[in-house]
């Protein structure tokens, strides 16, 4: 799977989770149907929204994104169907294209602290993805131990 596909899976994946909040909220607010259908989607948006925002910084390291482009892809997940856009320019700007770099180049870039951490995980898959996975999971239940912004009602 390229960085292309991985990214563009999870900003799918983002948007669809949007649709799926937004319509949980219709039936909650406009029909009365009880908090259940916001709880069910929050909670399905909420773990998309952290792996969209860990896949932005997994690949942005890998595709060399400039900071403003890295703090961009996370204000993406803030309003509702922004990452479709946002990979449109992506796109248009080849800032998808290539492989997974698991090997260092002559580029100055390829030598910091974060693409050698990068090329390591890339060539032991079987750290990275339970790795990914285990940062989702603990991100997600570090926020619900300390609760909606605003408490709980």
């Amino acid at each position: 799977m390229t960085p292309r596909v991985f990214y563009r899976a999870v900003a799918l994946a983002e948007a669809v989770t949007w649709t799926l909040l937004i319509a949980a909220m219709l039936l909650k607010y406009v029909f009365d149907a009880g908090s259940l259908p916001v709880t069910i989607a929050g909670s399905i948006h909420g773990v998309v929204f952290i792996t969209y925002l860990m896949t932005s910084v997994l690949v942005g390291v890998n595709q060399f994104w400039a900071k403003r482009t890295l703090v961009l892809a996370a204000a993406t997940t803030f309003i509702p169907y922004a990452t479709i856009p946002f990979d449109r320019h992506l796109e248009r700007n080849d800032m998808l294209d290539g492989e997974w770099r698991s090997t260092a180049t002559d580029d100055p870039r390829d030598h910091t602290l974060d693409s050698r951490l990068l090329r390591w995980l890339l060539r032991r898959p079987a750290v990275l993805v339970p790795g990914f996975m285990a940062a989702v999971a603990i991100i997600v239940g570090t926020l619900l131990v300390v609760g909606p912004p605003g408490g709980r009602s």
